[in-house]
């Protein structure tokens, strides 16, 4: 019996210890190169953050329209601490509104993150990952080490348990009056698998 009793121990320990954290997956090993908050020089949020229930059913694609694409680390990286001071001091909000970015050097930018309801889009918010590719994108596709990068970001959340297996993929327009995330990108999307044309 005592044996019994130390084999669901141990078992329950180990289901607790794989439960991805905010720590765990900050460090985790990415396949693509993952961009801190601290590494790209985020302020600290104005205040806590609503905790997001995982996994989420959707996946919310945008564009950031301005500013531009950014080709290298450190021209995305002003573009992230641009955007982050537009959101919380033009726009008021707590914090940079995405979960994620996507450089055009093909990098993850960390917004929010995996464990924070963002600021992205209205009624989706509390049940989404807000990513978005950072250019414009209503005539030109993003390169393809950005789509690809988007691919394997979805890929990740979805074997980390914060984004369902079973997810839906819509573009920001399909819940705001908005052309975001940009005719060329949604049309790409809207050929990819777990892309939802209605809601």
């Amino acid at each position: 019996m005592a044996r019994l009793f130390a084999i669901v121990v141990v078992c329950l320990a180990a289901s607790v210890a794989s439960l991805p954290t905010r720590q765990a997956t900050t460090k985790y090993s990415y396949p693509f190169n993952f961009v801190s908050r601290s590494q790209w020089g985020a302020r600290p949020p104005a205040s806590t953050y609503s905790r997001l229930a995982s996994p989420v059913p959707y996946v919310v694609v945008h564009h950031t329209y301005i500013p531009p694409a950014c080709s290298t680390a450190d021209v995305c990286k002003r573009y992230m601490r641009n955007m982050q001071t537009v959101h919380q001091l033009t726009n008021g909000w707590q914090d940079i509104g995405y979960n994620f970015a996507v450089g055009g050097d093909g990098s993850v930018y960390e917004g929010r993150g995996w464990e924070a309801v963002g600021a992205h889009a209205v009624g989706y918010n509390t049940q989404s990952i807000g990513v978005v590719m950072i250019g414009d994108f209503v005539s030109n596709l993003p390169p393809a080490n950005m789509l690809q990068t988007l691919k394997d970001f979805i890929a990740v959340g979805v074997e980390l348990g914060y984004i369902s297996p079973n997810y839906r993929l819509i573009g920001h327009r399909q819940v705001s009056a908005t052309e975001c995330p940009g005719r060329a990108l949604f049309n790409e999307i809207s050929n990819w698998p777990h892309f939802v044309p209605n809601l």
